[in-house]
């Protein structure tokens, strides 16, 4: 009886050891107490008043429990500035961050001239969504820019923001083990397994096996014989690595001397 209960207690330290690499997120009374923001930069018009509103308190919300201001660009880019140039020469001239200026913040620019998207995280934020998060995150968003979905892929951008920041650096936000589906369905699976384990061996154990009537005396290898066949080698070709790669962008320093962290695409 002892086992079932041993194999129970693992399950259930596997799943606090799941939501251990989480970082929880701050009080209520943290984000009650703090004042609302102009978060949301909509320069190239793309937002109804009522989707700027929903978005900004969303952005506050979600910013507050983080502490790290969620901030959205979007421009026409008349004077055709990079993107990232773009976004770097805000959090300059613009000085945002949660507690103070030039503090905590990320930045969604959105370049419609161009097509071009960039995000970048500043302070705590350039560690805890470094460069592959915020190709996540992009990567995720860019078919409903695609599809002029505004609302909806700033949406996700803020959501997915404050989930990823919850995790703690060097962890894959998305991996399945913390996806709460996969937590339940391997508890009733591993719960199956311990009920057929206690009701087959409710029945008695069947206690005779070869070893019972095995006289060891007598018992032995008989022979033993090794065989040299031939002996084989394959060679497998390494490609060489050119230095391309996949568009992300990555991170920098602003001309104020602020680095952060980046991801770079189109839509």
């Amino acid at each position: 009886m002892r086992r079932p209960f041993t194999l129970l207690a693992a399950l259930l330290m596997f799943v606090v050891c799941a939501a251990a690499l989480a970082i929880p997120g701050h009080s209520e009374a943290a984000e009650a107490g703090s004042e609302t923001k102009n978060l949301i930069y909509d320069k190239a018009n793309l937002l109804t008043q009522q989707e700027w509103d929903e978005l900004n308190a969303l952005a506050n919300r979600y910013g507050a429990k983080r502490e790290t201001d969620i901030i959205i660009l979007t421009s026409t880019n008349a004077e055709n500035q990079d993107v990232q140039l773009k976004t770097e020469n805000f959090y300059d001239d613009q000085a945002p961050g949660y507690d103070k200026p030039h503090g905590n913040a990320v930045i969604l620019t959105m370049d419609m001239r161009n097509r071009e998207v960039y995000l970048a995280g500043f302070g705590k934020a350039e560690t805890a969504l470094d460069d592959s998060r915020l190709d996540k995150i992009r990567s995720k968003m860019t078919p409903d820019l695609t599809r002029a979905e505004y609302a909806k892929a700033f949406e996700r951008y803020i959501t997915l923001s404050y989930t990823y920041m919850g995790y703690k650096p060097g962890v894959n936000p998305d991996n399945i083990l913390f996806a709460l589906w996969f937590q339940l369905g391997a508890a009733l699976i591993i719960g199956g397994i311990i009920v057929t384990v206690m009701v087959y061996r409710s029945g008695g154990r069947v206690t005779v096996s070869g070893a019972t009537y095995e006289n060891r005396g007598t018992s032995g290898v008989l022979e033993h014989a090794d065989q040299y066949i031939r002996t084989t080698v394959t060679k497998t070709k390494i490609p060489k690595n050119n230095g391309s790669g996949s568009r992300g962008g990555g991170g920098g320093t602003t001309g104020g001397g602020s680095s952060h962290s980046g991801s770079r695409g189109s839509f």
